[in-house]
This record gives C-alpha cells, structure tokens and sequence, in this order.
C-alpha cells in the first residue's frame, strides 16, 4: 500500500511538472515538454494524454511556415477548465481580476475602498466577488480560487488578515467572502511575497539571473518578501514583518502600536512628520496621499532642509534593516519596488550610509539595489505564479484518471 501511495504521488509530481513547463513557457510540443521537465518521452506521452482525457489541456496543431509538411502539435491549458479570481487590497481601493486557466485576463475592474468596519469590508468584497463572476457569465462553481493579496500580517495557514493597517488587530477572515455556490478556495497571501515570488520568475527566465533575491517594497507600508530556489528546483518564498522591524528603541510612534518600527522612520506618514516637524509620538495617519509626499519631495529636491531630512532618515533605518538581512539571510540582491521608488533619488544616500555602518557590508560590499517601479504588474504576476500552483496540484489530486499516468 505505501508503495503504490508513493508511486502516485511521483505521478501526480511528474503531471504538476508538465502543467508547471506549460505555464513559464506557453505552448509547447512533446519533445519541449520532456526538455523542460526532464521527464522521459514515454512518461510525458502519458501524462499529456491523461491530462487531455481529462480536459486540464488541449492540443493544438501549428502549421509550418511555409506551409508543407506535417503541422506541429502542440499542448496548452483548456482556458474553460477553470478560472482564478485576483483581489488586490491596496490603501484606497481594490481591484479584481478573473483569469481563465490559460491564464488569460478576462475581466478587471477597480472599486473604492469603502468606509466602516471588518463586516462591511468582506460584505464589498462578497458583492464585488458576485459582479465578477455576473459580469462574465460564468458559473461561479467554475471559479478554482480567490486568491488575496494585502499588506498586514496573514495567518500562517488561514485566509485571514491578522493585522492590517487599516483595521489593526482585528481580524479579517476571508472565507467568510464567498457564500454557497461557490467551490474556490481562499487564499492569502502578503503583497510582498508576491513581489518575491514574480521577481525570482522573472530572473529564472534571464540568463544569469539570480537564484536568491529580496524585494522591498516602499509606501505607506514597508514590506520585505524573499525568494530563492531549492535545491530540488522549486522555489520557497516567505515575507517577514520587515516594516515593524525595531530600528531605534523607544522611538517614533509606528501605526501598529509599537514604538521604534523600520516603518515608523520610512513608511510615507513617517517622512509627512518628519518633513512638518510633528512630534514623533502623534498617531499616524492612516493613509497619506502619494500627491503630499510628492511636495515634500519636490521641497527636498528644492533644497528644502527638514524635506531633505526626512528622506534622509527613511533611507537610514531601511539601509540599517537591510543589512540584518543580509546578517541573517547571506547576501543577496535587492529589488526595491511600490510608490516610493519615485523617491529613489532621494533616498539612496540613506540607504547607502545605513548600510555601510554595518560590518556585513564592510566586509561584503554593498548589495545590487535594483529599482523596478511598477509593481501592480509584479503583484498580480506573483497571484497568476502562486494561485495556478496551487489549481494544478489541487485539480491533479482530484482527478482518478491522473493517477494512471505516467511511469
């Protein structure tokens, strides 16, 4: 019995394999499919015509371009097998997504982020969710996954927010979202470690890319995701709670409640009260619109000293919790992302001179600091990554069929 439980699980590894060759590289053909998967043409010949059987892919033939000889077929997801609902919470607004299986975007649309408490929020998205599904006209029982993104700290296993900015330590449980008719599974995931996981995608596709990164993301929060790649060639993907991170103790007034965060000193309410002189234990705002901050950084870029000053001090503590990554994490190269990076110029010497008071970088040198600005793209990449992931496993463990493929 744990024989045959061990070669089904190799089975349902080799057909993930292929959905997985599939996804980072489109349509491919039988010998593409056996490269990029180094499964052997007998194994991928069967786990192709299961998967077939089974509706998860089709074949498509492409005539040569001439025109002569046989037409070369080729394999890619069936777009009706399912499809992924994408909800991107941000400070002010949210933004859905469905997606078929082939991961083409079918519909998007943008909704305010309203007032009122934790009820009303799931109640907007519960409704938003519905839209979604009406407005394309597919049946919600079609729908494989709701997968969220936020900044705040998720639960470890659970869709549920367990601090966010916005509601604190309240908890927000996104499974609640979704109402009967709906098989989907909810999953959440911090906006960051999406970032991570869509960068290190990226770089697997670049020739030399790094196996190892870090992504910083700069706004009104401060988010750190890391990614890197196993040694078995999958990827492990985490985001610590950089942001509230202690850079000086006993310190300014972070939006958690604590005193001394990362944040505190960088996150855009931290530079509005550094740049006005307000005093460091006034509650922060909830939420500064990027327009302010761009004054302040148009005085600092004017001359203007407590502007300077308060760009200055955000770089310091994020070069500072930079380097205890690097302390902990070895080194590795570091993509910084979100709203702040048009701030860049501004922030650099900072983030320079917090790194350099520590001696892993005396001793290391200074990390790559990439700048990547459009981050919406890398968050939903990083849902598409992640969530399709997840469907493939998921669709191949109920499917019976599946487990006859392959040897």
């Amino acid at each position: 019995m744990l024989a045959k439980s061990s070669t089904e699980l190799v089975r349902q590894q080799n057909s993930a394999l292929v959905l997985s060759a599939l996804r980072r590289h489109g349509r491919l053909a039988h010998t593409e499919i056996a490269d990029a998967t180094r499964l052997a043409s007998a194994t991928v010949s069967a786990i192709t015509a299961e998967l077939e059987r089974g509706r998860i892919i089709e074949k498509i033939e492409q005539q040569s371009a001439g025109g002569r000889g046989r037409p070369r077929v080729l394999f890619s997801q069936r777009r009706d097998c399912g499809y992924l609902v994408t909800v991107i919470i941000s400070s002010d607004s949210i933004q859905y997504s469905l997606v078929d299986y082939a991961g083409t975007l079918l519909d998007r649309f943008t909704e305010p982020r309203g007032e009122g408490g934790t009820e009303a929020f799931i109640a907007s998205i519960s409704a938003a969710l519905e839209r979604a599904a009406a407005r394309s006209r597919i049946d919600r029982r079609s729908v494989l996954i709701v997968s969220i993104s936020s900044k705040g700290l998720p639960h470890r296993s659970e869709p549920v927010l367990v601090w966010s900015p916005v509601f604190g330590s309240q908890a927000v449980d996104f499974a609640t979202a979704i109402g009967s008719g709906w098989n989907a599974k909810v999953i959440l995931n911090n906006e960051t470690l999406l970032v991570a996981g869509a960068l290190l995608e990226r770089e697997a596709r670049r020739e030399g890319g790094a196996s190892t990164l870090a992504a910083l993301s700069l706004g009104h929060s401060i988010g750190l995701g890391i990614a890197r790649t196993t040694a078995a060639g999958g990827n492990e993907i985490s985001a610590p709670n950089f942001g509230h991170m202690l850079h000086v103790p006993n310190g300014a007034l972070c939006r958690c409640g604590a005193r001394g965060c990362i944040e505190a000193y960088a996150g855009f309410y931290a530079v509005l009260r550094t740049a006005f002189e307000v005093p460091v234990d006034t509650i922060p705002a909830k939420f500064v619109p990027l327009g302010e901050i761009d004054k302040i950084a148009a005085r600092a870029r004017q001359g203007g000293r407590m502007a300077q000053l308060a760009f200055r001090q955000a770089g310091i503590a994020l070069g500072n919790g930079i380097s205890r990554l690097l302390s902990l994490h070895g080194h590795m190269p570091v993509f910084i992302t979100g709203p702040g990076t048009r701030h860049q110029d501004l922030l650099q010497a900072g983030i320079e001179e917090g790194l350099s008071q520590t001696q892993v970088v005396r001793l290391g040198g200074m990390p790559g600091l990439t700048v990547v600005p459009d981050e919406p793209s890398l968050v939903f990449e990083g849902h598409l990554n992640l969530a399709f992931s997840i469907a493939d496993q998921d669709i191949i463990a109920t499917k019976p069929h599946i487990q006859a493929a392959g040897e």
